[in-house]
């Protein structure tokens, strides 16, 4: 060309690579992703085997159960009240205190051949109307198979009772009949005894719904108590 002058020559571009270092991090992710792979299921399989034990206790457990239910069949225990003597049930209009004296005699039947009973943390409370006036623990015991026990305990003191415009109205009946409507709810614990093997405690709910007349020196004026029997609530 004209001067001696060409077309300017540019350097080529350079490029650089770094495979080793992409190859070495794709490789670590590599070992990363497979070892979470690894431990996501290994967690699974223990989890799943944790859960089919568990099932599997829980089935025999619950056939172990059923096996023993058929083979001691345990029947409810039977409770009543044979005797009430009530001497004192006088509610202050102005403190709303009722002085109470009352004293019950129980009788339970346990009706299973194969099966003892213990009887636990006994405790009995009486009520007027919804409103509770007393409270008093009893003495443990064991009751043999096939057999009937008999105990008592006594409701003396005086205690705070609010009660409505129907519990008033029910009080002044009660007082013009001699009769009074009192219930007795037993709360204990009970755990039931085969050979050596002791099972669970349970804690049965008993509800005695009483007609007590009030005596006098003894005397209920021609009024008796009835022996009553008490409802039971597993």
């Amino acid at each position: 060309m004209a001067g001696g002058y060409g077309p300017p020559i540019y350097p080529p571009a350079q490029t650089y690579h770094s495979h080793g270092r992409r190859r070495g991090g794709e490789v670590g992710c590599s070992i990363c992703r497979c070892f979470l792979n690894c431990l996501g299921c290994c967690g699974g399989c223990i989890l799943s085997i944790v859960c089919n034990i568990l099932i599997g206790i829980a089935v025999c457990l619950g056939v172990v159960a059923l096996i023993l239910w058929f083979i001691l069949r345990p029947n409810v225990v039977k409770f009543q009240v044979t005797e009430a003597n009530l001497t004192r049930f006088d509610l202050e209009p102005q403190s709303n205190r009722l002085h109470y004296n009352l004293s019950l005699s129980f009788s339970v039947r346990n009706p299973n051949q194969r099966l003892g009973i213990h009887y636990d943390r006994l405790e009995a409370r009486g009520y007027y109307g919804d409103q509770r006036f007393a409270e008093v623990d009893m003495k443990s015991f064991y009751q043999g198979r096939k057999s009937t026990t008999e105990f008592g305990t006594e409701l003396n003191g005086e205690s705070l009772v609010l009660l409505g415009s129907g519990g008033r109205k029910d009080l002044r009946e009660n007082r013009k009949s001699g009769v009074y409507r009192i219930d007795v709810k037993l709360r204990f614990k009970i755990r039931f005894k085969f050979g050596f093997l002791n099972s669970w405690a349970f804690k049965p709910k008993i509800k005695c719904h009483l007609k007590v007349p009030l005596s006098s020196s003894g005397s209920t004026g021609g009024l008796q108590f009835h022996p009553t029997k008490c409802h039971v609530d597993l």
